[in-house]
C-alpha cells in the first residue's frame, strides 16, 4: 500500500532521532507555573469569587520551546481536570491571527457540541462558554496573537485552566504572571545535543559541546538544527560545527545562521523543495503536497521529508495515522525570504497550482472509492495513477479526515490568492463532494458552510452570477436546516436576484421554490403560496411535470396550514394526478395520503376512508412498509370515529404486525400519524 495515497504503517510520533520523548529542562519554570495555579488571585485576595478560568502565561520566541514546555505542563496536571483537555492553536503559520470564531467552533467539535453552521463570532463564543459552564477543563492555547483572541475563549468559571502561549504578555487580560523563557540550562542543552550526535562525541570534547550550547544560547529549536547536522555528519566534531558558526556572518540571530548553515549543505533539488514547503497549507505537508510542490515522484518526496524532519527541520504531526509534518513557525519566515529571493513569482505560482490540482485529484479519487457500484466510477477510479487512489473507503475517510484542517486551509489561501480561481473552484467543488460522501451534510454542515461562503467570494470577485445563485442557494439550505429561516430567507432571494441575472432557469425556479418554503416554515401562509406559485408557473412552462407535481403538494400544504381545505384538496388532487402521470408510484401513495388526511381535517371522513384505502394500495405497490402502517393506523382512526371499531381493530393488527418487522421505524411512524 506503500505506493498509494493513504499508507497504513504510519510515521514515528516524536522528533527526536532515538524515538524518545522525554521532556529536558525547564524544572524551575515548571515549578513557578504549578505554585501559579494554586496562588490566590487578585480576586479570592479581595474576597470576591474569581469569575473566570485562570490563565497561565508562557511567553517566548518561536523556537524557544514555549509550547513543549506548555505541553509538559498539562501533561502533568491534566489529572486535576477529568473533562479533558482541549487545544488551540491561535495563529496562522505566517503569524496572522485565526479568527475567534473558527477557533470557537473547532473547540465546541471537540466537545461534541453542534452549533448552527452559519452562527457568528458572538453566539459561537456564548455556546463555547455554556459548554464549559460546568466542566472542569484544561485548555492550551498555542501561539496567542493578542489578548483579544485569548479573552473570547475564556470559560466563565475558576473550574476550568488556560494554559496560554504568546511571544509577549497580554495587556488586557487581569491578574495573569508570565513565565517568559530564555535559554536551557547547559546540562539540558548538552543532553539534548548527544540525542543527535550520540553520547561519545560530546564526552570527548565537553568543552565544544559547551560552547556550542553558548552560541546557541541555549535555544531548543537551534540545538535541534544543530543536532540533525552534527547528525547527518558522523565524523564531524562537535566543535567543527562551532568553528562554522563562527567562521558565519554574525548578523541574524543564532537560529538564522544555524538554519542557513544546514540549508547550504542540501542538494540543489532538496533546498528548493524545502523552500517551497512553506507553500503548504496551515504549515502542515505530506509526501502528496510536497511532491507537487516540487514536481517530484511521491517517493521521492516522502525520503526528502524524512531527510528534512531528522534534520530538524520538520516536526512530524503528534498522532496522526498518516505521514504528515508541520513547518516549525520559528523557520516558516526564514523559509519564505529564501522562496522569494530564489524563486521566481511565476514558480511560486505554478508550485502553488500544482499542489492544487493534486488535492483536486485525491479528493475525487477520495469519493470515487464510495461509488464502486458505479461503472462509470469504477472506470475513473482505475484509469487514476496508483499514487491517488485509496485501497478502501474506510482508508480515504481516514485520509479525509486527517488531512481536513489542510484541506480546508487550501481552499481558503486559494481563494485568497485570487489568481487560480479556476483551480479554487475544482477543489470546492470536489471538497464539498467528498465531506458529503464521506461524512454526510449534517455532520459535515460547519464546513460546507465555510467552503459554499468562499464559493461565494470568489463568484462575487469574478461576477459569476450563476455561480453566485449556487452558493446561496447551499448556504440557505444549510441556514434552514438548522433553524435560520430567516437568514435562508435572505440568501434565497439573493439567490433568485442572481439566478435571473445569470438567465439560469433553475437556479431561479429552485430559489422561487425556497423562498415559498422559507415562508411557510416562518407560518406566512399566503406568501408561500403565492412563490411555490410561480416556481410551479416557471416548471409548467418548461414542461417540468415531476417537479410540477411536487410543487402543487407544496402549495397544498400551505393552503392546508392556513385552513384554505378547499384549495389543498385540490392542490393535492393536482399532485396525486401529476405523480401518477409520471409514474413515480411511491410519490403518488405519499400524495394521497396527505389527502387523504386534509379530507378528515375538512369534516369528510368518508371520502377520506376511501382515499386512504386507495393510498394504502399504492402504498404496497411502492413497497413502503412505512407509509402502509401509518395508513393503517389512520384508517383505524377514521373507523373508529365513523362508529365501526371492528375494523379499526383490523387495521391496527396489521400495523402492529407491520411496525413488529421494522422495529427501528416504529417511533418515526407513531410520529407521522400523531397528528390525526
Amino acid at each position: 500500500m506503500t505506493d498509494q495515497a493513504v499508507e497504513t504503517d504510519g510515521v514515528r510520533l516524536s522528533g527526536d532521532p532515538a524515538g524518545e520523548s522525554r521532556f529536558l529542562g525547564r524544572d524551575r519554570e515548571l515549578k513557578e507555573l504549578r505554585a501559579d495555579i494554586e496562588r490566590a488571585g487578585l480576586d479570592t485576595l479581595s474576597g470576591r469569587k474569581a469569575p473566570r478560568a485562570r490563565v497561565l502565561l508562557i511567553a517566548g520566541r518561536p523556537g524557544s520551546g514555549r509550547t513543549a514546555l506548555a505541553a509538559e505542563l498539562v501533561a502533568r496536571v491534566a489529572d486535576r481536570y477529568p473533562d479533558g483537555v482541549l487545544r488551540a492553536r491561535l495563529s496562522e503559520p505566517d503569524g496572522s491571527p485565526v479568527p475567534v470564531a473558527r477557533l470557537a467552533r473547532e473547540l465546541l467539535a471537540d466537545l461534541d457540541r453542534t452549533v448552527a453552521p452559519g452562527a457568528d463570532e458572538d453566539d459561537l463564543t456564548a455556546a463555547l462558554r455554556e459548554a464549559l459552564a460546568d466542566r472542569r477543563v484544561l485548555l492550551l492555547l498555542d501561539d496567542a496573537a493578542d489578548a483579544e483572541q485569548v479573552d473570547a475563549l475564556l470559560p466563565d468559571t475558576p473550574d476550568c485552566l488556560a494554559v496560554a502561549v504568546a511571544q509577549g504578555p497580554l495587556t488586557g487580560i487581569a491578574d495573569v504572571r508570565p513565565c517568559t523563557l530564555g535559554g536551557l540550562d547547559t546540562k539540558s542543552a548538552v543532553e539534548l545535543l548527544s540525542r543527535y550526535t550520540g553520547s561519545v562525541r560530546i564526552t570527548v570534547d565537553p568543552r565544544a559541546a559547551e560552547q556550542l550550547v553558548e552560541v546557541c544560547q541555549a535555544q531548543p529549536a537551534v540545538l535541534t538544527l544543530a543536532g540533525g547536522w552534527l547528525a547527518a555528519r558522523p565524523k564531524a566534531a562537535v566543535a567543527d560545527l562551532a568553528k562554522h558558526l563562527h567562521a558565519a556572518d554574525d548578523q541574524g540571530t543564532p537560529l538564522s545562521r544555524v538554519f542557513h548553515l544546514t540549508y547550504a549543505a542540501l542538494s540543489v533539488s532538496a533546498a528548493r523543495t524545502l523552500r517551497l514547503l512553506s507553500l503548504a497549507p496551515a504549515g502542515l505537508v505530506d509526501p502528496h503536497t510536497a511532491s507537487a510542490l516540487a514536481g517530484c515522484s511521491v517517493a521521492g518526496a516522502r525520503t526528502a521529508l524524512e531527510d528534512f524532519a531528522a534534520l530538524g527541520l520538520l516536526h512530524p504531526v503528534t498522532g496522526s495515522p498518516l505521514p504528515q509534518y508541520e513547518v516549525p513557525g520559528c523557520l516558516y519566515p526564514l523559509l519564505r525570504a529564501l522562496a522569494d529571493k530564489h524563486d521566481r513569482p511565476a514558480e511560486l505560482q505554478l508550485a502553488r497550482a500544482r499542489m492544487l490540482e493534486r488535492t483536486v485529484r485525491l479528493l475525487q479519487s477520495c469519493r470515487a472509492i464510495t461509488e464502486t457500484d458505479s461503472d462509470r466510477a469504477r472506470e475513473k477510479l482505475g484509469g487514476m495513477p496508483r499514487a491517488l487512489r485509496f485501497p478502501t473507503p474506510r482508508a480515504a475517510a481516514e485520509w479525509l479526515r486527517v488531512r481536513r484542517p489542510a484541506l480546508l486551509a487550501a481552499a481558503r489561501l486559494a481563494v485568497a490568492d485570487g489568481e487560480l480561481d479556476t483551480l479554487a473552484r475544482r477543489l470546492m467543488s470536489q471538497l464539498v463532494r467528498a465531506m458529503v460522501a464521506h461524512f454526510g451534510t449534517q455532520a459535515a454542515a460547519a464546513d460546507l458552510y465555510g467552503v459554499h461562503r468562499l464559493v461565494l467570494d470568489v463568484a462575487e470577485r469574478r461576477d459569476l452570477p450563476r455561480e453566485k445563485a449556487a452558493a446561496l442557494l447551499n448556504l440557505g439550505d444549510l441556514d434552514a436546516r438548522t433553524g435560520r429561516t430567516a437568514e435562508a430567507l435572505v440568501r434565497y432571494r439573493a439567490a433568485l436576484d442572481a439566478g435571473r441575472a445569470a438567465d439560469d432557469p433553475y437556479a431561479t425556479g429552485r430559489a422561487m421554490e425556497s423562498v415559498g418554503g422559507a415562508h411557510l416554515e416562518l407560518g406566512d401562509y399566503d406568501r408561500a403560496a403565492d412563490w411555490f406559485g410561480r416556481a410551479l408557473a416557471q416548471r409548467l412552462a418548461r414542461n417540468e411535470r415531476e417537479d410540477a407535481a411536487r410543487i402543487y403538494g407544496r402549495i397544498a400544504a400551505a393552503h392546508t396550514y392556513a385552513g384554505r381545505y378547499g384549495d389543498a384538496v385540490r392542490g393535492w388532487r393536482a399532485a396525486v394526478a401529476g405523480h401518477r402521470r409520471s409514474g413515480d408510484v411511491a410519490a403518488h401513495a405519499r400524495a394521497l395520503s396527505e389527502l387523504a388526511r386534509v379530507q378528515e381535517y375538512a369534516g369528510r371522513p368518508a371520502e377520506a376512508l376511501r382515499t386512504c384505502q386507495e393510498a394504502v394500495e399504492w402504498a404496497r405497490r411502492a413497497e413502503d412498509t412505512r407509509l402502509q402502517a401509518a395508513l393503517h393506523i389512520r384508517l383505524a382512526d377514521t373507523l373508529d370515529r365513523l362508529g365501526d371499531p371492528a375494523a379499526a381493530g383490523l387495521h391496527r393488527t396489521a400495523a402492529e404486525r407491520m411496525l413488529r418487522e421494522e422495529p427501528e421505524d416504529a417511533c418515526e411512524i407513531r410520529s407521522a400519524t400523531s397528528g390525526d
